[in-house]
């Protein structure tokens, strides 16, 4: 790889002074302080523009029909009407959303998701759908019950998952939770394995309390399909909930939860909720500074790109089990549908599956529009490091993890695949 010129590398390792008219000095790294809801975020009033809200647009004009005979029809004709597979589904039987009065393991809540869009289905409930905004973060919807007769229900924009979903978990930006506990039969927890925290970091046995788990995991300790029961002593027992056990599995649309989309369900989480956390201070700080960066900020702006750039190599990808796992086909296939291959026919969503979940370690989450709407200054200072971590030669730690012939396939198909990367990537 060419890397820029060793003026230009100057210049950005000084955060661009030179184009951002860097202003002013701070000794240390501070985590600029943000309220989402005002300005300049406006996150009440902006108009949203994320995938939902442009279904919602052909919904209310007719161009677009939802089947509403009954629960199951209505639910799938809406993940196709969204292009989010069916074959995604991940159960949750632990008390969590808005309808946390009903989710138990008796009736767990299934989730459904493509890169942008999480819809949440729970049998004699509502439907749910967190659609990403490409520069906003979360924006969270919710259907009212199918109505006698038929016609579509009405639809809401919620902002009462805020205490949740824009809180210390996701860093004060409206994003995404995925928790981990053992919950008892009513759905409330009774020991948490891990909280206010997601990515794929995160070793798979803290993962998975409150979750089912199918298919080929050999995950050999795991807090997958178990509730807690409480005995006469007042302690209590942990015994298995299995998908099926306590509840008719048709009510659901299938009856998997694969450990595949259950990995890349968590990746993606990770993802968004750091990309956006990053929008977010810099929006802030190019307000504060009238459309310039302080210098000040300097600091923060290092930290963010080196969060970023770890992320998005899987420099602390945590380990799969000895034996690798097994995905489900119909999921691997229909996860494969937007591949972007480069000439030589590798891509991104590559699968590994036997030490991590990809061949070429670097997200495709990069083609998303939350990743390509990012302040340019960001995304190319994360590219910078990326391209450290990259080199043959004596790399950045960032990429020390990743052999040469797996970094030179990632330089081609980032170079021939990704929209927005600088002119100096060669």
């Amino acid at each position: 790889m060419t890397m820029p010129h060793p003026r230009i590398t100057a210049i950005l390792t000084f955060s661009l002074a030179g184009s951002l008219h860097l202003q002013g000095a701070g000794p240390e790294v501070k985590e600029t302080a943000f309220e989402f809801r005002k300005p300049p975020h406006n996150y009440l009033t902006h108009e949203a523009r994320d995938r939902f809200a442009g279904l919602l647009k052909k919904l209310n004009s007719g161009e677009v029909r939802l089947d509403t005979a009954d629960d199951k029809a209505f639910l799938a004709s809406l993940l196709s009407a969204l292009d989010v597979p069916v074959s995604s589904q991940i159960l949750v039987f632990s008390a969590s959303s808005l309808q946390s009065e009903i989710i138990n393991p008796r009736n767990p809540r299934a989730l459904y998701f493509n890169e942008d869009t999480y819809v949440g289905f729970v049998p004699g409930g509502k439907v749910e759908v967190i659609s990403m905004d490409p520069t906003h973060a979360a924006i969270f919807y919710i259907f009212d019950r199918l109505r006698p007769g038929g016609g579509l229900p009405a639809i809401a924009r919620s902002d009462k998952c805020f205490n949740c979903h824009a809180g210390n978990a996701t860093r004060r930006v409206p994003g995404l939770i995925a928790e981990s506990l053992l919950p008892m039969a009513s759905g409330a927890s009774l020991e948490t394995y891990r909280r206010d925290e997601q990515g794929h970091h995160i070793p798979l046995d803290q993962r998975f309390g409150g979750w089912h788990l199918t298919g080929g995991h050999h995950l050999t300790s795991t807090h997958a399909n178990l509730m807690g029961v409480a005995t006469t002593a007042g302690q209590f027992d942990k015994v298995p909930a299995e998908p099926g056990q306590m509840w008719d599995i048709n009510r659901h649309l299938l009856p998997t939860s694969d450990i595949l989309p259950n990995l890349l369900h968590e990746h993606q989480l990770g993802f968004e909720n750091r990309v956006f956390h990053a929008a977010y201070v810099m929006r802030q700080l190019l307000a504060d500074g009238r459309g310039t960066l302080p210098f000040s900020a300097k600091a923060e702006f290092e930290k963010i790109a080196d969060e970023l750039a770890r992320y998005i190599l899987f420099t602390d990808e945590a380990a799969l089990p000895r034996a690798g796992i097994e995905g489900d086909p119909a999921f691997m296939k229909d996860f494969a549908r937007n591949r972007k291959p480069a000439r030589s026919g590798l891509a991104l969503k590559d699968l590994d599956l036997k030490s991590r979940l990809f061949k070429h370690r670097a997200s495709y989450m990069l083609y998303t529009e939350s990743w390509q709407k990012l302040p340019a200054m960001l995304r190319e200072r994360v590219y910078y490091k990326m391209a450290e971590g990259l080199r043959e030669q004596n790399p950045a730690p960032v990429g020390a993890h990743i052999p040469v012939q797996e970094k030179l396939a990632i330089r081609s198909i980032l170079k021939e695949t990704l929209p927005g990367l600088p002119s100096w990537w060669r």
